[in-house]
């Protein structure tokens, strides 16, 4: 029944889904009808609206890129890739290729999303020139699938931007709910028991998902034979220039790096010796990955090619970004944001507020494909209605998190990296992750009523 399903979705959405920067504008236009036809606001208005805020996300987005270049780089450096390349090695079967494949995206993802949907991506692309040169038969999209299946994790990982956000001192949500520790967020109980659920149940459930042999897609001949680490848009791996010149000598004497480490494992050591082991927040995780990129290259030049390649990835999100800024801007302006969230919480009590939470989220994401983004659009008001009826705080805002990276499996805009290094379009996947939000959707609502009524 799984597979019928997801091979009408596969062939549905084959023919009807368009890129994601034509969703990004599609979107757009959506918003600025409803916000003057549901919500009243003046066309003068939502359009001011709409330019005052398309810039509005530049500091987050700049955070955010940042975060996933310095995942791309960690992914693309020697050991890293030696270890995925290890991994892809190992399978031995269709099953074994697409539960390996969600299994090592799920456990990236949980070290740094950034890192995630790069060695997601790597990993795919591995496996799936593995199976050919082997002579096992996988369906190639369902397992680019996979490794964007792992990413549903994000906000439950050490780079969650919600609970990170949170547990900064001067987050603009300070005074209303104070600084929430990340232990009281991303590491609960709570929290990690829908880790656990999630890393042994979504592996089998992808691998469910495989057409018969017969209708299976290989991965394609254009990218049969090229290095399976090296992304579709031809950003190979960094050759070290020659040593014939002392500008080249320098360029290639990797102490130089070291010296940047011990700079940035003094700093961070002295900050976690100050705030405690798990005061992080997206400034600390970047320094850490800038450390281990730079410590895990060759040399310099290496480190700054591996960003250049990276700079492609990251491309789409800085042009879609300050799209969703614009539509998060209308939403706010308008109401609309708030007459989504109250239309959830009109009906919630202190104890139903996070299920409010979660189904909100998820909906709203679609629109704010950003969980900071989306955070302070939706947090304040959340957030206040947590106050005011006695809620829950830090399980509340997890709630938010977790349906913020539920509906991300759908949200074309976040899987742009992994499908840049697998050489797919969206259309190709996007099937088997409808299939892959019905189950995690389930775990996620099963979680949150554990986590209020246990």
């Amino acid at each position: 029944m799984l597979r019928r399903l997801a091979n009408f979705l596969v062939m549905v959405l084959n023919r009807w889904m368009p890129d994601s920067f034509v969703i990004a504008i599609v979107l757009s236009l959506l918003i600025f009808v409803l916000a003057i036809t549901a919500a009243g606001h003046p066309i003068d208005a939502t359009t001011q609206a709409w330019g005052d805020s398309i810039w509005n996300l530049l500091r987050f987005t700049n955070q955010i890129v940042l975060t996933l270049l310095l995942g791309h780089v960690l992914a693309h450096t020697p050991p890293v890739r030696r270890l995925l390349l290890y991994f892809a090695g190992l399978v031995k079967s269709p099953r074994a290729a697409y539960m390996a494949t969600t299994i090592v995206a799920f456990i990236c993802t949980y070290i740094s999303w950034g890192l995630g949907l790069v060695a997601g991506g790597i990993m795919a692309r591995a496996v799936g020139e593995s199976c050919r040169r082997n002579g096992i038969v996988i369906h190639y999209p369902l397992l680019v699938a996979c490794a964007y299946a792992g990413f549903v994790v994000f906000h439950q990982g050490i780079t969650a931007s919600i609970p990170l956000t949170i547990a900064t001192d001067d987050h603009f949500l300070v005074d209303t709910i104070g600084v929430i520790p990340f232990t009281d967020t991303a590491l609960t109980g709570f929290s990690l028991g829908i880790v656990v659920v999630l890393f042994f149940s979504l592996p089998v459930v992808m691998a469910r998902l495989a057409p018969d042999e017969k209708d299976c897609e290989q991965l394609p001949e254009r990218l049969l034979g090229a290095d399976p680490e090296e992304n579709s848009h031809d950003a190979r791996e960094p050759e070290l220039h020659s040593q014939d010149t002392p500008a080249a000598w320098l360029e290639n004497w990797r102490p130089l790096n070291f010296i940047l480490v011990a700079g940035a494992l003094f700093w961070l050591g002295n900050h976690f010796w100050e705030n405690g082991p798990f005061a992080l927040e997206l400034n600390v995780v970047n320094f850490i990955f800038l450390a281990a990129g730079l410590a895990l290259s060759h040399s310099p030049i290496q480190f700054v090619q591996l960003v250049a390649n990276g700079a492609r990835i990251v491309g789409p999100f800085l042009i879609q970004y300050p799209l969703y800024a614009g539509i998060a801007g209308m939403m706010a302006a308008s109401g609309l944001a708030q007459m989504l969230v109250n239309l959830f919480v009109s009906v919630s009590s202190a104890e139903t507020l996070p299920f409010a939470a979660f189904f909100s989220a998820g909906v709203l994401n679609l629109f704010i494909p950003s969980g900071g983004g989306q955070w302070a659009v939706q947090g304040p008001i959340m957030m206040e209605a947590a106050v005011q009826i006695g809620a829950d705080l830090p399980f509340t805002a997890m709630a938010v998190a977790l349906g913020d990276q539920w509906t991300n499996l759908i949200q074309p805009l976040v899987i742009i990296p992994i499908l840049a290094i697998a050489g797919l379009h969206v259309r190709q996947v996007m099937g088997y992750m409808v299939i892959a939000l019905g189950w995690t959707g389930l775990v996620f609502v099963l979680g949150i009523a554990a986590g209020i009524y246990l």
